[in-house]
């Protein structure tokens, strides 16, 4: 079988494009130092246990696996600590993208072309957008050290693929949610910073009320409007990417949403309309820097790609992430 090198598979996203890749009839090679990812998440394929920065340690599984292909979920992501850390997240996000294009050039070896990478970016990379929803040609001004990190990358990609002929596309991520249909696997952090996770922890008391971050947006009910994206689709959007380049498509950028944004209440109301469960809620000021609405314009993805979103209506996000709950003790 195929192998597909997937850095980060141990992780929430890296873990549901492993069970995809296997759906599809790929070996994924599990590529991780499991700071924050979990063995247990490593269903699909062999677990190799090294870090990003490790360019011995890269070589070495790369030589080993002889993959077709990468993909690159390992890094850093949460914004509050990549403002008070930020050397951090140009370590590990930056310099180790960095190290794995280098990898990804010597493994090429004889002149050939390195091999396709499909890397997980954010919709960060825009930092407060003029309008809503959001084309791939909207301005890039990360506000963050995270989202700042993250476009770095993109533009080593893009001069990579410019040089020496690097294969790659880089995917925008709105917000992803949801657990894998199967409950197989699932969002493992105990603190998570995502609100249906973090609603979802407030309903079973294992943290405080959630705090709804500003109740005076320019939207219809006041509270900021996101694009909430099954992690399903997401991984079946990571197997559709690499498809098209390994079939020869042209790198580039492309956002991964569903076009359609959710108020902070509109969440709060499916979460109890679908569980029977109300949300305990109390309302606090905004929060710096966040925009009123971020929602993806998807339609280059999904020309490019031929996939839409299939499981990412709330209801669906909402039982599978509460059933996946459930099994965390």
């Amino acid at each position: 079988m195929t192998h597909i090198l997937v850095t980060g598979g141990a992780g929430y996203i890296g873990s549901h494009a492993c069970q995809a890749l296997a759906a599809a009839g790929y070996t994924p090679v599990v590529y991780d130092n499991l700071s924050t990812g979990v063995e247990s998440a490593v269903q699909f394929g062999p677990l190799e246990v090294g870090d990003i920065r490790d360019s011995a340690r890269l070589a070495e599984v790369l030589t080993t696996y002889k993959p077709a292909a990468v993909m690159h979920f390992a890094a850093l992501i949460k914004v509050g600590e990549s403002v008070a850390q930020p050397a951090d997240y140009y370590h590990v996000n930056t310099h180790g993208a960095w190290t794995i294009l280098n990898a990804l050039r010597a493994h090429a070896g004889q002149g050939g072309k390195p091999l396709p990478l499909v890397f997980s970016s954010t919709a960060a990379v825009y930092g407060i957008p003029a309008s809503s929803p959001i084309a791939e040609d909207a301005p890039l001004a990360p506000i963050n050290p995270y989202g700042q990190s993250k476009l770095m990358v993109e533009r080593m990609l893009a001069d990579y693929a410019s040089a020496y002929g690097q294969p790659y596309t880089a995917l925008r991520y709105f917000n992803a949610a949801g657990s894998s249909l199967d409950n197989s696997i699932g969002l493992n952090n105990r603190e998570p910073t995502h609100l249906i996770p973090s609603a979802l922890e407030a309903i079973l008391g294992t943290r405080p009320e959630l705090a709804i971050m500003g109740t005076d947006y320019p939207t219809p009910d006041g509270t900021a409007v996101r694009d909430y994206i099954h992690v399903t689709d997401l991984a079946t959007a990571h197997v559709a990417a690499l498809h098209y380049l390994l079939n020869g498509g042209q790198s580039g950028s492309f956002n991964l949403g569903t076009g359609s944004g959710y108020s902070v209440n509109e969440v709060l109301s499916a979460i109890q309309q679908t569980l029977g469960k109300p949300v305990p809620a109390s309302p606090q000021p905004r929060r710096a820097g966040d925009p009123p609405a971020l929602v993806a314009n998807s339609t280059r993805a999904q020309a490019a790609f031929n996939w839409k979103p299939q499981h990412s209506d709330l209801p669906t996000i909402i039982q599978t992430a509460w059933n996946w709950r459930q099994t965390l003790a």
